[in-house]
């Protein structure tokens, strides 16, 4: 029996967000080409700076309601964490996938454009119309995730 593989990696992405160290919202991220696994993120600082745990949360801080002022985080999103370690080991993903436990927001959105992505899956929403206009725009294959998650 064939595995239902948006089930497999969307499981996969649900598991990595544990690694989130956000106060605000937990995300998880996995890049996948020909169902194997390029790489993975979740929103967490960069590396050798204190955790939003640790360190606070200037957003909460200031109630900035959530899809708003991306600058003020500390956090780098999983989608970010995710094509940055690609980056970084030399992994090419121009043509992938990429799985996400939430819909990005738009400086995600243009990073994954950018990176030749060519499909994206993603499972909660985020209050984001820019960052839909411009993935509808680029003909990226949009996808909202509708299994159901195991854990």
């Amino acid at each position: 029996m064939r595995p239902n593989w948006d089930d497999y990696f969307m499981e996969i992405a649900e598991v990595i967000k544990k690694r989130s160290t956000c106060i605000r919202r937990q995300v998880g991220a996995v890049i996948v080409k020909d169902n194997r696994i390029l790489t993975t993120g979740y929103n967490g600082v960069p590396p050798k700076m204190q955790h939003c745990t640790e360190a606070g949360c200037l957003r909460e801080k200031l109630k900035v309601p959530s899809g708003q002022r991306h600058e003020l985080c500390r956090a780098l999103h999983a989608e970010q964490n995710a094509v940055i370690q690609a980056a970084k080991n030399g992994i090419a993903i121009d043509g992938s996938t990429i799985y996400i436990t939430t819909q990005p927001c738009i400086i995600c959105a243009k990073i994954l454009i950018a990176s030749g992505i060519k499909k994206i899956v993603y499972n909660g929403e985020y209050p984001d119309e820019l960052s839909m206009e411009m993935i509808k725009e680029s003909k990226i294959e949009f996808v909202k995730y509708e299994g159901t998650v195991n854990l």
